[in-house]
């Protein structure tokens, strides 16, 4: 049985940035290195070379395929540096929008690299245009350049500023002009962003911080929902550009996205994702003869389940690290190459025996149902499917690459269903509370500080540009859950 085309979660990107190093250039890439999964079609890394003059290296591809000769790091001499992985959330995938983006305007220079997506880039970009502006790219990145160029404020903080309240949305922005790096976080801190200081003295930022450990850099602090950090000569500054801010962390950063050595908020993400795995095991526990994990984002949650189902933990499936994250592909037959050609069972293993297979996510369920073929097709006498996550009903309008109900099989079929088409004996997903309880962010905000509307529909901020397509949608969806149409 077939079902619709493979896609998985697509990543968000990884922004990385230095101020105060003496290869900034090359520091940069060893930190974007760190944060390679966060996307793979394109890098980028923009220096602040000794005369204070911006220089740009962009390419599509791997980071070591954009940087592939030793030339491009060494023409990109100085000591201060912005540096950026891209999965597409907005915008085609030409070289156009590969970030980061660098302006050149009459008496200075700005290089910008975005993670996230905002939400009220259509009319803002409309606005635009109607003013004489003009896009290079059709990115929603570009946006916030323009309204930093036409702010009339006396001072590029105040400008940045007053840009920053008219964009909406998840955005993890860094920037750097001729004197300085700066970075910007949304109201809600959709997307993670760090501080490291270098034992020199200067500083890094960095979507994660496993790039601060790449690098030698020490935590400093996390970037707080709708904060500036400015960091030149004189140090580093950090002020509030709004008063309007509640902390909605995207819940699948520490489900699936951010490598499970880095730390969210003072939670290390590999501890959040064994704790799934405890409390899917005593909500949804079943005899079997073992537990095994999808490599590598479930392995964390199947050693917490097998723990306390006190099941032996296996390793049941192996993956082929040479081939890259499917998801992150950039085209559809590739995407499906990458299934086939990713993962593989341990016949040896799993043959006559009764599997709980742990993944993390189900998003459009061809994935799950060719590994549970993988693992019968091995022997596998019973596959469980426990799935470390609510299920995904909701598209996400912050930065994850799922803007339709369609693509998720959770929003069209119910557990039974979903169970026959994917093939499992039985399948159960950890609860909404199960999934606040095992990431337990020390924060009073609601759902602890989490966005959860992947899960439930209830998104923390207007979505602007899709509100009235999206609400509509919303209410048919509901029909269907709720069992008043088929």
């Amino acid at each position: 049985m077939q079902l619709t085309q493979e896609k998985s979660l697509n990543e968000e990107c990884g922004v990385f940035g230095v101020y105060g190093a003496d290869d900034a250039a090359r520091m940069t890439y060893f930190g974007l290195h760190a944060l390679q999964h966060r996307g793979q079609e394109g890098a980028g890394i923009v220096a602040q070379n000794p005369d204070s003059r911006l220089m740009l290296h962009r390419g599509l591809g791997l980071l070591s395929d954009v940087f592939s000769n030793e030339q491009y790091i060494e023409a990109l001499q100085g000591r201060g540096a912005i540096g950026h992985v891209r999965y597409a959330t907005a915008g085609n995938r030409g070289l156009e929008n590969i970030q980061p983006f660098l302006f050149q305007f009459e008496y200075e220079q700005l290089a910008l690299a975005h993670n996230g997506n905002l939400t009220n880039a259509k009319s803002l970009h409309r606005l635009l245009e109607a003013e004489g502006a003009i896009f290079h790219s059709n990115s929603d990145t570009e946006i916030l350049a323009h309204l930093i160029r036409r702010s009339q404020k006396p001072t590029l903080k105040e400008q940045l500023v007053e840009a920053l309240n008219q964009v909406k949305g998840g955005f993890a922005y860094v920037l750097m002009t001729n004197q300085a790096l700066i970075a910007a976080l949304d109201p809600n801190g959709f997307r993670p962003l760090v501080i490291g200081q270098l034992p020199n003295g200067g500083f890094v930022v960095a979507s994660e911080t496993c790039a601060l450990d790449a690098v030698g850099a020490e935590f400093y602090r996390d970037v707080l929902p709708g904060e500036v950090v400015w960091i030149d000569e004189t140090g580093i500054e950090i002020f509030s550009y709004t008063s309007k801010t509640q902390l909605s962390i995207c819940s699948m950063e520490f489900v699936y996205f951010a490598r499970p050595d880095s730390n969210i908020y003072g939670v290390n993400v590999h501890s959040a994702r064994k704790m799934m795995g405890k409390l899917l095991a005593k909500e949804a526990y079943i005899d079997a003869d073992m537990v095994i994990g999808v490599p590598n984002s479930s392995l964390s949650a199947a050693s917490g389940y097998a723990e306390e189902a006190n099941i032996p933990y296996e390793l049941g499936l192996i993956k082929n690290q040479y081939v890259a994250r499917t998801f992150i592909q950039p085209t559809q037959a590739l995407r499906e190459q990458g299934v086939r050609m990713k993962l593989s069972a341990v016949r040896k293993v799993v043959e006559n025996k009764r599997v709980i297979l742990v993944d993390d996510s189900i998003v459009r369920g061809t994935t799950s149902q060719r590994i549970v073929a993988l693992l019968k097709e091995a022997g596998a006498k019973e596959v469980h499917l426990r799935i470390a996550a609510p299920p995904l009903k909701y598209p996400c309008f912050y930065g994850i690459d799922i803007q339709t109900q369609q693509e998720l099989i959770a929003a069209n079929y119910t557990i039974e269903e979903m169970t026959t088409k994917i093939g499992a004996d039985s399948l159960a997903f950890l609860s909404e509370q199960g999934l606040i309880q095992a990431i337990d962010l020390p924060v009073q905000a609601p759902y602890q500080g989490l966005c959860m509307a992947y899960f439930n529909g209830d998104y923390p901020t207007p979505l602007y540009d899709y509100e009235t397509e999206f609400l509509h949608k919303k209410n048919q969806l509901r029909q269907v859950v709720l069992g008043e149409t088929k």
